[in-house]
């Protein structure tokens, strides 16, 4: 029985802009200024668990030639271009029916491009677990992340018998909660971060997503006799867009009676804003960040400032704010107000 890990790198990014655009997203960025892609990354970290020939990567046409690029070791067979996005399900579907057809006992795992994990042993050993249960049994396993302080920007997994670092039967999934219950959760000790890594046997995810999502996998079964022919990509473009629109959590992972859930402290952040990628960096006396060749700040404070290429950079008397350039395009936002990125951008 191989492992597999699929890779959903179909995102836009736009909270990140200007940095992510809808031409080159985040998750095909050096975001943090190491040298590596987010999704460059993500492939480090499961290079514990997965033989380098078993990554999957599901994109979108027009990001292609990037994952061909910044993973040249993955078959090109085994990068699956969505010819529209529709949301988590179809992806994760179209990624399954496929495995199944390579590797009919194959054990996946799932998880976003564009995440970061600081503790990567532990994340090994912790997605190893994960592993090791679904290889024996019909069972799903989310990874929980503790949480570490009342964020409302994540969905929450609730585990009344939550042991840290076992595997325990999910009682429910949450939607982003307001500040008020956010707290709440962090106080009870039994809710954790949703990453969105599920760890499962190819023919257990078939089997729930034919009993949860049967039109899916109805696309799927129709799409499926045209798998690594020439015929697939056209076939694909065809029928994929009629899959419904929804994610894993809704159509599978909240009407199943086999969701577990392993919660453990990884120092994880879906890197999903400006300031969440702002905590993972060293800051200076006066709490400034700053990822560039050569950024001057004079009289700033608690600002974080990231500039491409080699050009140098002034910035003088800023209190709280990001200050963001890519090519031709430069923000200049109060940190306060890096939520409204988006429309600003749009």
């Amino acid at each position: 029985m191989a492992n597999h890990v699929v890779i959903m790198a179909g995102g836009i990014g736009s909270r990140l802009w200007p940095l992510s655009t809808p031409d080159v997203p985040k998750q095909f960025i050096d975001v943090l200024g190491v040298g590596r892609t987010l999704i460059q990354l993500t492939v480090d970290r499961f290079a514990p668990v997965c033989a380098p020939g078993n990554f999957w990567v599901v994109t979108g046409e027009r990001y292609a030639h990037l994952v061909k690029e910044q993973l040249p070791n993955i078959p090109e067979e085994q990068i699956l271009c969505e010819p529209e996005g529709r949301n988590t399900a179809p992806c994760i579907a179209y990624a399954s029916w496929k495995i199944q057809q390579k590797d009919s006992e194959a054990n996946i795992v799932v998880t976003p491009a564009d995440a970061l994990v600081m503790k990567t042993a532990e994340f090994a050993e912790t997605i190893g677990k994960a592993l090791a249960f679904t290889a024996e049994r019909d069972a799903i396993v989310t990874v929980g992340i503790t949480p570490t302080r009342p964020e409302t920007g994540y969905g929450y997994i609730h585990a009344a018998e939550a042991l840290h670092g076992q595997l325990v039967k999910v009682s429910e999934f949450k939607e982003k909660p307001d500040l008020d219950t956010a707290i709440g959760y962090l106080e009870d000790g039994h809710y954790f971060w949703n990453a969105g890594i599920f760890v499962w046997n190819v023919n257990t995810i078939v089997q729930e997503l034919r009993a949860y999502a049967p039109q899916i996998a109805a696309v799927m079964d129709a799409l499926s006799p045209t798998f690594f022919t020439e015929k697939e990509q056209a076939e694909l473009r065809r029928l994929f867009p009629t899959c419904e629109k929804i994610s894993i959590d809704y159509a599978v992972m909240e009407k199943s009676p086999r969701i577990f859930v392993i919660a453990e402290d990884l120092a994880w952040s879906d890197l999903g804003s400006w300031g969440s990628i702002m905590t993972h960096l060293k800051t200076d006396e006066d709490g400034n960040a700053v990822i560039g060749a050569d950024v001057r700040l004079h009289g700033c404070r608690d600002c974080f400032v990231h500039t491409a290429g080699e050009k140098t950079v002034v910035v003088e008397g800023l209190d709280g704010y990001i200050v963001a350039e890519s090519k031709d395009r430069l923000l200049v936002c109060r940190l306060s107000q890096e939520q409204h990125i988006k429309e600003y951008s749009a």
